[in-house]
Order: structure tokens, then C-alpha cells, then sequence
């Protein structure tokens, strides 16, 4: 059975690599037989601000933002391509993370709590595939910044949504690469597409 797939690119210059990433990624899903949903956040030009009337749970949200809720809550895996801004997602996403990744939609607390404890996961996803670019040396990442997008999306985004399985890849320096490297890290994109979300026929039947 194929997955339901959503891939969400953030990144303003489509001649990027960040968009080689993200078209490399969907076609390798299409290939293996999935379902895939791609949201080019800049081309379509995705409203990142939240606004107050949008905070509560039970709130009427534009339509936009309820088909972004709904293609969430249903897929099956997720797809994130950005650059390390300041190391953060770009202002677009963070907002797409915002306005989406919502009460009710991909966490709730339980009865009872008025907001202070561990809220549960309702993302029904169960793997999420993170790409990011830099310009940073891997070594001075660590040793200077800590990797602050891992904590980001593995820890306060996935894990708090209740998706288990989350790999991140970071490219660099991009900047300096040659062509040689860059073909390298495309095969290592279709590599990790085909860990997460395989083709059908590779895939293992779900045990009860």
C-alpha cells in the first residue's frame, strides 16, 4: 500500500540546492510508489504569520491552513527541506510549523491539563526525513552552536508530535562544493528516502 507523503521545501531561490534536494526527494518517493504531497512554501508564497485569532484549539482557520492541517494529520511521512538560518528554519517555515503543527491537530493535552505538562502526539506519521544546507564547517556547528536545528526538529517539533523515527541530514559547505559533492549528497537523499519510505515490494508487513 502506497504512503501518503508531504513534502515541505522553505527556501526563496529555486536554483538552490535545497530545491535539488526536494525535487531529487519526490521523485524518489513517486519512484518507490508513493503518494506525495509538495508544498514549495516561497513559490506559493505561504503566509507565515500567526495571527492571535488563529491561537486557540477550537479556532476558525482560513482554508489554506485547515488543507494544510488535514494533508498533516494524514500522512503517513514527512519530508523538511531548508537551510541553517542563523541556526534556525527559515521565517516561513517556522511559521508553516506555527499555524500548522497546532493543538489539536498535532498534539493535545490530556484532560485536565491547562497547558503546563507533556502533551500527546497525534501525528499519525510515523518517519520524518529532515535535509538542511550550511555554510558551517560540521565541526564548528558542534563545538561553537550545538546543532540547534537537531534539537529542533527531532526533540520540540517530531518527537513532542509523536513521530518516532526521524532522520537529519546536513549538507556542507555548500558555498565551497564541487559538482562532484553535490551529486554525492543527491544520492545520499535518494539513500535516506529509501530507508524511511521504500518501495512497496521491500517494505515489511506490519506485525499485530
Amino acid at each position: 500500500m502506497a504512503l501518503n507523503v508531504s513534502v515541505i521545501l522553505a527556501h526563496p531561490d529555486c536554483a538552490s540546492f535545497n530545491h535539488a534536494i526536494a525535487r531529487t526527494a519526490v521523485a524518489r518517493l513517486e519512484e518507490n510508489g508513493h503518494a506525495v504531497r509538495f508544498h514549495d512554501l516561497c513559490a506559493e508564497r505561504f503566509d507565515p504569520l500567526l495571527p492571535g485569532a488563529e491561537i486557540p484549539t477550537e479556532a476558525v482557520l482560513p482554508e489554506a491552513i485547515r488543507d494544510h492541517c488535514r494533508e498533516i494529520a494524514a500522512a503517513d511521512g514527512i519530508v523538511i527541506v531548508h537551510p541553517n538560518w542563523w541556526g534556525q528554519p527559515p521565517a516561513i517555515l517556522k511559521g508553516w510549523v506555527d499555524r500548522v503543527i497546532r493543538p489539536g491537530v498535532a498534539y493535545e493535552f490530556l484532560e485536565g491539563d491547562s497547558g503546563e505538562g507533556v502533551p500527546r502526539g497525534l501525528l499519525k506519521a510515523r518517519a520524518a526525513l529532515v535535509f538542511n544546507t550550511t555554510n558551517t564547517a560540521a565541526g564548528r556547528e558542534r563545538q561553537v552552536f550545538g546543532d540547534p536545528l537537531e534539537t529542533i526538529w527531532r526533540n520540540c517539533v517530531f518527537g513532542l508530535c509523536g513521530v518516532s523515527a526521524v532522520r537529519r541530514r546536513m549538507f556542507g559547505v555548500v558555498v565551497t562544493s564541487t559538482e562532484a559533492e553535490r551529486h554525492a549528497w543527491l544520492a545520499e537523499v535518494r539513500e535516506a528516502v529509501d530507508t524511511l519510505f521504500p518501495h512497496e515490494r521491500y517494505r515489511r508487513p506490519c506485525r499485530t
